[in-house]
């Protein structure tokens, strides 16, 4: 279909397939999709802390949106190909000339009315814990008056309490990471859109910390687990 079909199609009927499929890939695995507030603003940034690989679909089936990705995705086999052809923008992290060339596109798909997801932590954590959240990329937004809207994402398990059954940190394969959700009954991924941050007259460093502090008090992070630091 993404071969075939996407170049032939309309961008929102593209759109609709995405969605159409992240929601059935999240059926397959058997995790539950629960979404709390409105849906995010047009032409928004959506902010979110990181845990898994199943955030991209989740955030898809619920607002499709270009994403910011590491550049090593690119390479993986199929993986990387599908990721291209669907709206990722694809960042070298560590090179400070890149993200220039890496804003300008985002720009471009924010002043389109379309989204894009951006993971300011980086990386992705076992979701007892948010890390710093990294500032550069939020700088398009800034520059063209979108708002940001924070995400905040939290895993679930059958009996209602934090699971970390789909993190996907440290060495862990995506086929030891498909296992442990497949084995982990009734998983449930939880959504909180929280207001949108308007970001006229704020500094991109102002930004991700406003945006860090709205995810952490939905998760219910104390201070130690979610500072106020940004870079």
């Amino acid at each position: 279909m993404v071969a075939i079909a996407f170049p032939l199609v309309a961008h929102e009927r593209r759109q609709s397939l995405r969605q159409r499929w992240s929601h059935q890939l999240l059926a397959i695995v058997n995790v539950r999709l629960e979404l709390v507030g409105d849906a995010p603003a047009q032409g928004s940034m959506l902010v979110a802390n990181h845990i898994s690989w199943l955030d991209i679909y989740a955030i898809t089936a619920v607002q499709p949106a270009a994403f910011v990705s590491k550049s090593e995705l690119r390479g993986w086999p199929l993986i990387g190909w599908l990721a291209a052809k669907t709206d990722t923008i694809f960042v070298r992290r560590g090179n400070r000339l890149h993200v220039g060339t890496i804003n300008d596109e985002i720009a471009k798909v924010l002043l389109s009315g379309g989204h894009v997801t951006v993971f300011p932590e980086g990386t992705t954590t076992d979701g007892t814990h948010m890390l710093q959240f990294h500032a550069s990329l939020l700088q398009p937004a800034i520059s063209g008056g979108q708002p940001v809207q924070p995400l905040a994402l939290a895993y679930r398990g059958f009996d209602g309490e934090p699971s970390d059954a789909a993190a996907y940190v440290g060495e862990t394969s995506l086929w030891q990471s498909l296992w442990m959700i497949t084995r982990q009954p009734g998983l449930t991924l939880r959504i909180d859109v929280t207001p949108p941050l308007p970001t006229a007259g704020y500094h991109r460093r102002a930004i991700a910390v406003l945006a860090r502090t709205a995810i952490a008090e939905r998760l219910g992070f104390s201070i130690d687990q979610a500072g106020r630091q940004a870079t």
